[in-house]
């Protein structure tokens, strides 16, 4: 049995651009960082968002963009600061997508390093309670 997930690793060029975009937009603490040593395969530092363990490690980053992301669960009444945040940040925010009434709000956005984030309201239980009402 999985109990959960354990990290999640995004590789990035810049540790310390990645590190405050992780703090200023999800209230990221850093826990560690590798300076000069190598544990790991580069340089890195592990963040905690909420119990959440991020691994940023240093290097190539992503060529391109793709719909390959990862949502964090927000309360719809903080959407509109985080937003804010992600703008000061000064990354890229996707344009909302047509969104069945029922499926909850979401914000895309991309990191300095083309990983895809999405901040989204709803539950899996909300959207399959809508999808099993049809249009």
């Amino acid at each position: 049995m999985i109990p959960g997930i354990s990290h999640m690793t995004f590789i990035v060029a810049d540790l310390e651009r990645s590190s405050l975009f992780f703090e200023k937009i999800f209230d990221a603490r850093e826990v560690y960082a590798s300076g000069n040593n190598t544990f790991s395969l580069s340089k890195e530092k592990f963040l905690l968002v909420a119990d959440i363990w991020i691994c940023i490690m240093e290097g190539e980053p992503l060529a391109g963009r793709s719909y390959n992301h990862v949502a964090f669960k927000v309360d719809e009444r903080d959407l509109d600061d985080f937003i804010f945040r992600i703008k000061e940040t000064g990354v890229e925010i996707k344009p909302e997508r047509p969104r069945v009434v029922g499926e909850g709000r979401s914000v895309y956005f991309y990191d300095y390093d083309n990983h895809l984030f999405e901040l989204h309201t709803g539950t899996l239980e909300e959207r399959l309670n809508r999808y099993s009402e049809g249009r």
